[in-house]
């Protein structure tokens, strides 16, 4: 047991938060210990809910965003325009799109881009099950709205390339996205714009 901790139950806690993304061992620690302040019942609501997501969550079938059933509610809603989807590389670009109440149409989760650096290639993302969609018909437009960054870019190339003689228009969000920047920080103003005023995508954009 490393000194500084007084116990090992307490060391071990901290060393599994702080494995989550953006924690550091003192925030990780501030965490642990707020827990230690509440009470039993409210910590092992805590600890159930992260469990039984893990356990019972699934993923579209049809977007691939996290569903509570097979088809996601956003899928499954008649009001919502069939004609027109999405693309976005995750489930938080799916909540950032959502929040500027400006797309209403459907998505379709990459769950990635384009990375070899990364070791991360098309056939690691969703990109067939996109093609599929697109030849089942009923789709008039595609949206590409990934990051403006070099990944990004390369993969709606490369969708470009594998949707450019289907019969369908491609767009991508116009740059009032910065070059570089994560799709998920953008503020909902500026994501909103980028989507109304998204421009035909000719492969070199």
């Amino acid at each position: 047991m490393n000194e500084q901790y007084p116990s090992v139950l307490l060391e071990k806690a901290v060393s599994e938060f702080a494995k989550l993304p953006g924690i550091g061992r003192k925030t990780a620690m501030r965490l642990v210990l707020h827990l230690l302040r509440q009470d039993r019942s409210a910590v092992e609501a805590f600890g159930q809910a992260i469990v039984t997501l893990k356990r019972e969550v699934k993923y579209c079938k049809v977007c691939h965003n996290i569903s509570d059933t097979d088809v996601c509610r956003i899928c499954s809603n008649p009001q919502r325009d069939a004609s027109i989807v999405c693309v976005v590389e995750n489930i938080r670009d799916v909540m950032a799109v959502e929040a500027t109440q400006q797309f209403h149409g459907l998505y379709h989760v990459l769950g990635g881009v384009i990375s070899p650096m990364d070791g991360i290639g098309p056939g690691d993302l969703q990109i067939e099950s996109l093609v599929k969609r697109v030849a089942e018909g009923g789709i008039q437009e595609i949206v590409l709205a990934l990051s403006t960054t070099m990944e990004g870019d390369t993969t709606n190339f490369y969708i470009y390339r594998k949707l450019e003689k289907m019969n369908v228009k491609l767009s991508v969000i116009a740059r009032g996205i910065s070059v570089g920047d994560e799709l998920e920080y953008a503020d909902e103003v500026t994501l909103g714009r980028s989507i109304v005023n998204r421009i035909p995508f000719t492969g070199t954009n």
